[in-house]
């Protein structure tokens, strides 16, 4: 299990607050942004409860009707589910059956009872620590301007957002919706505290079922103090939701995609992080019906990068050539205007929103894969099992790979580092058997290129949010998680700057994250569309020390020598493969400044607006 992520934030009750944002990291993601002491908030306001869910998820019908915090709770009726939990309760209380304590008690045996085992918690006054959840991930902050930047909004309007579980404890707000239509985030304030127990189940169980995603529970700090016998055996008040959750795919639709597949002569699978928990039954459908396998960059991982029979690796703007190649010649699952395109999503709103299906399942892909590979192993002899022999289409693949690999210079600037080549060498003296976190930049594309995922939730990175800064924080929450993995960040200097501080959470933490920096002294995505699209012209790209651009700065390795951070120095290619293997062997956390030509571009390249047959794959050095 990834960690969850929990915010604490004080608050000033006449105060309106900015909206309180989310952290992505890991596969499950929960936040919880508790209020720290402030002046108590008059136990007769009004503190509305509301529920708001955006488009893509599912409306739950809590009521919107203000309550005093200490009269009886009077609820318009809902859909009770008794027989419903959100997870088994086993933690062991720290008080007797019937004995009252305060809201603060409350939440924490609550978050107990969700398995909740570490939290990051920032600084805040009065702060106390719970002694069963002293190591618990989940991370607090106090309220300041900085709050608001801690982590970015939920992300949902954009190409492919990591899809975590995750809650989230604010300030009270106003009236007004916490969030926006366009952040679908579902949001409760407690308004009385008896709801704790159940409020946290509810935000609990939403986050992790149908589409994982965020949610937000607001507790004021005067219920926290209020004191109760907690009832946790409340049912769950969750309306329709339920109801609303995608049920097993029709076993008519499934035959119905059997037999497009089976009619096509040039079948592409292209999947996305929606598969990563359905890894096992994606390779069994592959190895049953033999169609290969292009990726998101949010879906590496989900089948093997190593294989190269069936394995496209990524596709789209900076995918590699054959899988664009593959998509542009399908006659079934493509984007090409002539393709028979079949979409299985757990949302419903995703489907026909960038393009409209000919087939569309609303389904778990977990359930959908299983039911077609109930079909086909119904249908065929064990020694037979490929309804059509789609051999003559992997063996034209396999001639695009062999004329359009992965690649890059390897004799230009004498003996200058090639980023690439640094990926490769990490992959190779660790078997690809290590979790890799990444900022955002040029970095994250070379690492989702050369780095070769063959097993889900290995691979951490952004998606479509494109948050520079992720790759160190995303590193620490791995780490915690798993203890016994080794946790790589490949970052760029521009993104690892922007959360440089957090080395002194590694080292306080004693966390054995490796860091590995691809280090041009340049916003190098920035510096690539300069080339391209304006004669390399320089617009505060740049990020070294213009007085003396011989020198590196800023200086990584001095910032790692100020928190206690072993690390070290490569710029010659000779000298990269050891240096590496010396980051990797080192016991505990370890930072390699890798220095690396700024004029280094991602390749291949689709410019915007462009397609399979603009597709760059070789540049002239610019400046």
């Amino acid at each position: 299990m990834f960690p969850l992520q929990f915010f604490v934030r004080a608050f000033n009750s006449s105060t309106s607050l900015p909206p309180p944002l989310a952290v992505e990291n890991g596969r499950h993601r929960f936040h919880f942004l508790l209020p720290s002491p402030s002046p108590s908030i008059s136990r007769n306001s009004p503190i509305l409860t509301k529920a708001k869910l955006g488009i893509s998820r599912f409306t739950v019908p809590f009521p919107h009707k203000p309550q005093s915090s200490s009269a009886p709770i009077s609820r318009r009726r809902h859909l009770q589910i008794p027989n419903v939990t959100s997870s088994p309760a086993t933690s062991t209380s720290r008080f007797g059956p019937h004995d009252r304590r305060k809201g603060s008690d409350v939440l924490v045996e609550a978050l107990e009872r969700e398995g909740v085992t570490v939290i990051f918690a920032y600084p805040a006054p009065r702060r106390r620590r719970s002694t069963s959840l002293s190591r618990a991930p989940t991370q607090s902050a106090t309220f300041s301007p900085a709050t608001s930047r801690a982590a970015p909004s939920p992300p949902r309007a954009m190409p492919e957002p990591p899809e975590t579980p995750e809650s989230a404890l604010p300030p009270p707000a106003p009236a007004s919706p916490i969030w926006s239509p366009a952040s679908p985030t579902p949001s409760w304030t407690a308004c009385h505290v008896d709801d704790i127990p159940r409020i946290v189940k509810e935000a609990f169980f939403i986050a992790r079922s149908g589409r994982p995603g965020p949610v937000l529970i607001d507790i004021p700090k005067d219920i926290l103090q209020q004191t109760t016998i907690p009832k946790w055996e409340q049912p769950m008040l969750l309306g329709g939701y339920l109801s609303r959750l995608p049920k097993p795919p029709s076993e008519v639709l499934l035959k119905k995609m059997i037999i497009l597949i089976s009619e096509s002569k040039k079948p592409v699978l292209y999947v996305g992080g929606g598969c990563l928990n359905s890894s096992e039954e994606l390779r069994k459908f592959v190895e049953l019906t033999g169609i290969p396998v292009a990726s998101t960059l949010m879906g590496l991982g989900c089948f093997p990068g190593s294989d190269e029979n069936l394995g496209l690796q990524m596709l789209g703007m900076h995918g590699t050539v054959y899988a664009n190649y593959a998509v542009n010649e399908s006659l079934l699952e493509a984007f090409a205007s002539r393709a028979k395109i079949i979409h299985i999503d757990i949302d419903s709103t995703e489907i026909g929103k960038n393009k409209q299906p000919h087939l569309s399942i609303c389904a778990d892909i977990k359930l959908a894969l299983q039911g077609l590979n109930s079909i086909l192993l119904s249908k065929h002899d064990p020694n037979n099992k490929n309804t059509t022999d789609f051999s003559p289409w992997r063996d034209e693949l396999k001639k695009q790979k062999a004329k359009h690999p992965l690649s890059y210079n390897t004799s230009g600037d004498g003996s200058a580092i090639s980023p690439q080549q640094a990926i490769q060498l990490l992959d190779e003296l660790t078997g690809g058997n290590v979790i890799i976190t990444t900022g955002v930049g040029q970095h994250q594309m070379w690492a989702a290129q050369f780095y070769k995922f063959n097993r889900p939730r290995q691979w951490l990175t952004s998606g479509g949010l494109g948050a520079m800064g992720f790759g160190l924080p995303a590193a620490i929450g791995a780490a915690v998680a798993k203890p016994d993995a080794v946790v790589v960040d490949i970052d760029g200097d521009g993104s690892f700057m922007m959360n440089v501080q957090e080395l002194a959470t590694v080292r306080v933490e004693n966390l054995p994250i490796k860091m590995m920096v691809l280090n041009n002294q340049h916003l190098g995505m920035v510096v690539q569309w300069e080339d391209f699209c304006c004669d390399s012209n320089r617009g505060d790209s740049y990020l070294g020390n213009s007085s003396s651009s011989s020198e590196i700065f800023p200086d990584l390795m001095k910032f790692a020598e100020g928190c206690d951070i072993p690390a070290a120095r490569v710029t010659e290619r000779e000298e990269l493969k050891g240096a590496i293997k010396q980051m990797l062997d080192t016991p505990g956390a370890y930072l390699l400044d890798v220095i690396i030509p700024h004029q280094e571009h991602v390749l291949p390249m689709i410019p915007i607006g462009g397609t399979f047959e603009h597709v760059i794959t070789h540049q002239d050095r610019g400046g």
